[in-house]
């Protein structure tokens, strides 16, 4: 039996939770997953997992034979990067997730330098809004925007993001450009907003607003509500309502006169941006270039850094 083949099997299914889910991250077949488990408590005479028709569980000895393994593991990756040839050569499959909003107009166009630098890493990038459960999925580290929920991980401040109110230049000739948070609120002016909504809870968020202290959330009437930011953008671009987006999604889009800004007085709450992984692995270093990378590369990244400014616009009066 290759018990190193075995022990990782289990690993992968106590994390995944089911044989199937463990196969497919580690690219096998089910039954030779299945056969390495069966293998494995045969060799240890023990039962180390309860299995169901829809999920696998541990057992007592499965649990402790578990936390004993990812210890041998990590010890393994650690003795492997303290070798000066994989310190230089980080080498193997390295799975990661990000926003499509992240993603697209930041980390992909920087990434022919992160492959060139490490060419033995193999990279599978997710783009996604979905909320990833890395130990389950078997993802490597996410990219993340907003405050954490999951407390057990680790997470690593990389930058902030800001939101900018605006709308296309049609949408402001129907309807006029408001003035006041308040604007966007009153049905008396007719604004209609495109909503952004988490494609994991389904809750809508509001347009939230700040100046000198004051803080005010407005919740506004929609048509539409999308569960992508870029999404979010091209409906304003194609008029359909006030939108509430990330200042570098939208800034080729002002300067080509797509959009046009609103309310620049007035300001949204930074929003924090993390590198995340799991806290019970030993971070190993293909994961650990790609994370100090990554935080360097918004570091020094002006779409991230900098809050952007704008002209004031010229008021639009209504038809």
């Amino acid at each position: 039996m290759d018990k190193f083949s075995a022990m990782q099997a289990f690993i992968r299914v106590v994390e995944a939770g089911t044989f199937t889910k463990a196969a497919d991250s580690m690219a096998l077949p089910k039954p030779k997953v299945t056969r390495l488990i069966q293998m494995l408590e045969t060799e240890l005479r023990t039962k180390l997992l309860n299995r169901t028709t829809r999920r696998v569980t541990v057992t007592a000895d499965g649990a402790a034979y578990y936390e004993r393994a990812v210890r041998v593991m990590n010890e393994m990756d650690e003795l492997e990067s303290s070798m000066s040839h994989a310190r230089a050569n980080p080498r193997g499959r390295l799975k990661v997730d990000s926003s499509a909003a992240v993603a697209v107009p930041i980390l992909i166009p920087a990434l022919p330098a992160f492959l060139s630098r490490y060419p033995d890493i193999k990279l599978e990038l997710g783009v996604t809004d979905r909320r990833v459960d890395l130990l389950s999925e078997n993802v490597d580290c996410v990219l993340r925007g907003g405050e954490l929920t999951e407390q057990s991980l680790v997470a690593r401040r990389i930058g902030e993001a800001y939101l900018m109110t605006c709308a296309a230049p049609s949408y402001l000739k129907r309807h006029g450009a408001p003035q006041h948070p308040h604007d966007l609120d009153d049905p008396q002016t007719g604004h209609s907003l495109v909503k952004y909504f988490s494609p994991r809870t389904g809750r809508l968020y509001p347009f939230v607003y700040t100046r000198a202290g004051e803080t005010i959330e407005v919740t506004g009437s929609h048509q539409i509500a999308l569960d992508d930011a870029a999404a979010v953008v091209a409906a304003g671009v194609a008029g359909l309502g006030v939108v509430h987006a990330l200042s570098f999604l939208i800034q080729d889009h002002i300067a080509e006169g797509r959009l046009e800004p609103l309310m620049l007085d007035w300001s949204s709450l930074p929003i924090p941006l993390h590198v995340v992984y799991p806290p019970n692995r030993h971070l190993s270093n293909k994961v650990r270039v790609f994370v100090d990378w990554v935080a360097e590369l918004f570091a020094n990244h002006d779409l991230v850094q900098r809050k952007s400014t704008f002209p004031r616009p010229a008021p639009v009066s209504r038809r």
